[in-house]
């Protein structure tokens, strides 16, 4: 295990959904997608600086030029028609605009047409389970697998208060609560289609890096896409309060080339080929007509 957690760190270099000191900005996000909310956040922000900037000086200038002890006498005039009209039609257009921005933005996140891969995600307290379900218009037989907190991460939730939440890493990155077992492996360069369900009670998928969550609810299929530039390993968590072991059930992705994916993908096929077939249900009936013979 520690072998493959040390290959898993290797891979593209670890990314990891915490902030640094002095992050002012949002993640700017590895996939074709997430630079739309990284940008609507900065235009957001900015609308907001330039009329903080606009309003508060206005009312320090007020205060400081205009006051009573220095002569200032208040004009007698009720209101003005072109003022008021301006400040209720700037606010209304800057509304609209970001309006638009925004549900433009979440139309092309919705949109999943042209989807050349589709992976299906579950939720279950307090595991993932993915299934491969397509890839370049063909399908995937038997390929998925559940993903839960790997047996060194869980060994340090274990170490409980009082002792160094960081004692386990590999190499130079601490890993705590972090690893999982089977990480989600996704090709780059392809526009993947996810959809997510929850087995048991409401999940949410998050890879900051991504640039989006979708909530995992159970009787529903969300979905969603993503199309993810450069190799690496991503990481994520459930967003959604989902039990008392929560904050244990992490995601990793791990992004490989086309190639490599490809590979890796016939390999978990030929091993699902090759697995024994489960065992049959028991039926309870044969049982007693075989013992009433």
């Amino acid at each position: 295990m520690a072998a493959a957690s040390l290959a898993l760190a290797a891979f593209g270099g670890v990314v990891r959904a915490d902030p640094h000191p002095w992050q002012l900005n949002m993640t700017r996000g590895v996939t074709t997608w997430s630079h739309v909310p990284y940008d609507l956040n900065n235009i957001s922000l900015g609308v907001c600086v330039v009329i903080g900037v606009l309003v508060f000086g206005a009312m320090f200038i007020a205060m400081f030029r205009f006051r009573k002890s220095r002569g200032a006498v208040a004009e007698k005039w009720a209101h003005n028609t072109v003022l008021e009209v301006v400040w209720t039609t700037i606010p209304v257009l800057i509304l609209i605009t970001l309006a638009y921005l925004g549900t433009g933005g979440l139309t092309s996140w919705a949109d999943t047409t042209g989807s050349q891969m589709t992976v299906k995600i579950t939720g279950y307290q307090w595991k993932w389970r993915y299934d491969y379900i397509s890839y370049m218009g063909k399908p995937i037989d038997k390929v998925g697998f559940m993903s839960r907190l790997d047996k060194q991460s869980d060994d340090t939730r274990q170490l409980h208060s009082g002792m160094d939440p960081y004692a386990v890493k590999v190499g130079d990155e601490s890993t705590y609560l972090l690893n999982v077992d089977k990480p989600l492996v996704l090709p780059i360069h392809t526009k993947i289609r996810f959809v997510i369900t929850g087995g048991d009670v409401i999940h949410s998928w998050w890879v900051p890096q991504f640039g989006w969550k979708l909530d995992a609810i159970p009787g529903i299929i969300n979905a969603t896409w993503a199309n993810i530039e450069k190799p690496g390993t991503y990481r994520g968590q459930c967003a959604e309060l989902c039990g008392q072991d929560h904050g244990f059930m992490p995601i990793v992705v791990v992004a490989k080339s086309k190639a490599d994916f490809a590979k890796w993908l016939s390999e978990q096929a030929a091993a699902a080929k090759k697995a024994p077939p489960p065992p049959a249900p028991f039926d309870a009936s044969a049982q007693v007509a075989t013992q009433g013979g």
